[in-house]
């Protein structure tokens, strides 16, 4: 581990008056534990450490912005948040109707259910809040509902909104 080294020999005497200097005792450290301790400790943590894929969501984009694709207005369910973040959804061409976000993935799975060709259209006002939207999509995902579709809320869109409320 540590060791002192007190030098070696003694010095000549010359004469009786003068003092001796005191010899420094050198010091010398052992650093073997300290390694072992080291990588006992990198080791440690290499295998405990949880090597996790990041979670992230896949968005598919059209290749151009031309491209139309046709939905029948009876497999189409828009769902609409506006800028207080409430929820509305109209199914076709029906007037929306409001809906709490806690019973939004009971309504998802019973309308798939109803409809196995449902696509849902989300529009978001663009005053409404990011997470709003984040949640949303985590709904649809609980609900095993792949088919959906993000748009922004147009002036006609608020107007419904308005007649709605």
């Amino acid at each position: 581990m540590s060791s002192v080294d007190t030098g070696g020999g003694e010095g000549r005497e010359r004469g009786k008056h003068k003092k001796k200097k005191a010899k420094r005792a050198g010091v010398r450290m052992d650093m073997t534990p300290m390694v072992d301790v080291a990588f006992l400790l990198l080791t440690f943590f290499m295998l405990t450490t949880v090597m996790r894929k990041q979670q992230t969501l896949e968005i598919n984009l059209p290749p151009n912005n031309e491209t139309r694709i046709e939905i029948a207005q009876s497999n189409l369910l828009t769902v609409y948040v506006d800028e207080n973040d409430k929820i509305y959804y109209a199914t076709g061409t029906e007037k929306p109707i409001s809906i709490d976000y806690n019973n939004l993935q009971a309504f998802f799975t019973k309308s798939e259910k109803e409809n196995s060709k449902l696509v849902i259209l989300l529009k978001f006002d663009r005053k409404s809040r990011y997470h709003m939207m984040v949640d949303i999509i985590d709904q649809l995902n609980l609900a095993s509902l792949q088919r959906f579709s993000i748009a922004p809320m147009t002036d006609n869109d608020k107007k419904e909104l308005t007649k709605a409320s």
